[in-house]
């Protein structure tokens, strides 16, 4: 199976830019969107009905903010918009799908940058999410995690780490997150296959960062231990343009 996960930085905006072909030649088994930025009745039917796939939409009442999609061509045995801790969202940032060998997690993480309150609400979405996985884990779910988490890492996930070390989405505290999460039992899929830097997938539209390849690596695919042995690829579709991230792509045997 081929995942792709991609923020868009817009749906309706992305759509203009020649999105639905790249969707129809890339044909993903499934595609998982983050910042779609639109209700499900703003956007055109060809993006909410897309040959050979089931869609579903989950957003905010606020129009024009936040926002997740997903395409897939086998259906779900059931979706769901939030964690157990159902007071943590309330911006359309989750859509989970079970299947039959595996959980789907589709999640736009919050980015902390505005003010100590959404820092805040980050790291509360963080606790939440982690213990979201833990929990459907004892329950023996397998788990593929995807999404703009809005986070780097490790100093080989940004271009410049020294200059970024007080800037949310670097933060120590951020950063330990990560470590929880990889702690917790997700593995990073795109470690397992690539250990050196200058590997992002975004990049700052207004310094143009992009061609210089001054970026960060904020956008994730995290699975199970007990799947991870079935990833055979996992990587940067950094040629595709349209956003200020590139979408990313995940290759398992399921």
């Amino acid at each position: 199976m081929q995942f792709i996960s991609w923020n868009v930085n817009g749906l309706r905006s992305i759509y203009k830019k020649g999105f639905l072909n790249w969707f129809k030649e890339t044909m993903p088994d499934v595609l998982c969107i983050q910042e779609t930025k639109a209700h499900e009745e703003q956007l055109p039917e060809e993006i909410r009905k897309v040959s050979g796939y089931h869609a579903y939409f989950s957003y905010p009442e606020r129009k024009g903010y936040s926002g997740v999609a997903l395409y897939t061509k086998a259906g779900p045995n059931s979706i769901e918009n939030s964690f157990y801790d159902n007071t943590i969202d309330d911006e359309g940032r989750i859509i989970i799908s079970c299947f039959d060998k595996f959980t789907l997690m589709n999640i736009y993480f919050p980015n902390g940058k505005m003010s100590q309150d959404r820092l805040d609400y980050k790291l509360e979405f963080y606790k939440a999410f982690l213990d979201e996985c833990k929990l459907r884990m004892e329950r023996g779910e397998e788990l593929v995690v995807c999404g703009d988490v809005n986070t780097a890492h490790k100093e080989t996930d940004i271009a410049r780490p020294k200059q970024n070390e007080k800037v949310s989405g670097f933060l120590p505290v951020e950063r330990e997150w990560l470590d929880r999460f990889i702690g917790g039992g997700l593995v990073d899929t795109f470690r397992m296959h690539t250990k050196e830097g200058g590997h992002y997938s975004w990049w700052d539209y207004k310094t143009r960062a992009r061609e210089r390849n001054i970026g960060w690596r904020i956008d994730y695919f995290f699975v199970s231990k007990g799947i991870a042995k079935n990833t055979k690829a996992s990587y940067m579709l950094s040629d595709v343009m349209g956003s200020d991230h590139c979408p990313i792509a995940l290759e398992m045997e399921i």
